[in-house]
Parts: structure tokens; sequence; C-alpha cells
């Protein structure tokens, strides 16, 4: 497993995932803004993408994630957070 892959990829969801949650405190004030409306759709597909290819080669991000009906892998470590596995 190479872990700068691992970590780079990560960082690139918590990057997406701020963008996205600032983008919907702007909206909360300014709904029918349509620049905004454009960069949370396509920053939420980049979101989505991110999240499918780390889920694919890392394992489960959350325990949403997990989409194997025969094994629980939420369980498998080491997990995002865990810095000693970076």
């Amino acid at each position: 497993m190479n872990l700068n892959e691992r970590d780079n990829l990560l960082r690139k969801i918590q990057a997406e995932d701020f963008a996205l949650y600032e983008t919907v405190l702007f909206l909360d004030g300014h709904p029918h803004d349509e620049a905004a409306l454009a960069f949370y759709s396509a920053h939420r597909d980049t979101l989505e993408k991110l999240k499918r290819e780390y889920t694919k080669k890392y394992g489960p991000l959350t325990i949403y994630d997990n989409g194997d009906s025969k094994c629980w892998h939420w369980i498998d470590k080491p997990w995002p957070w865990e810095k000693e596995a970076n």
C-alpha cells in the first residue's frame, strides 16, 4: 500500500468536503445563486468520485461505504483517521 497516495487522496477528499460545506453555508443565504449551485454540483460530483476511489483502494471511509454484503469491512484497520497507520 502506498501511504503517500492514500494520504494524498484523503486530503483531496477533505478539501472537497470543506469546499462543499462552505458552499452550503453560502447557499443558505443565497439559494438562487447559479454560480454557487454549479460550484456545489461540480464539487459534489468530484467528492463522490474521490470517495469511490478511496473506498475501492483502501476500504470504507465511513460506516455507509461498506458495499460488501458478505463481510463487514468497517472493522478492518487502519481506519482513515489513524495517524500511526499513515
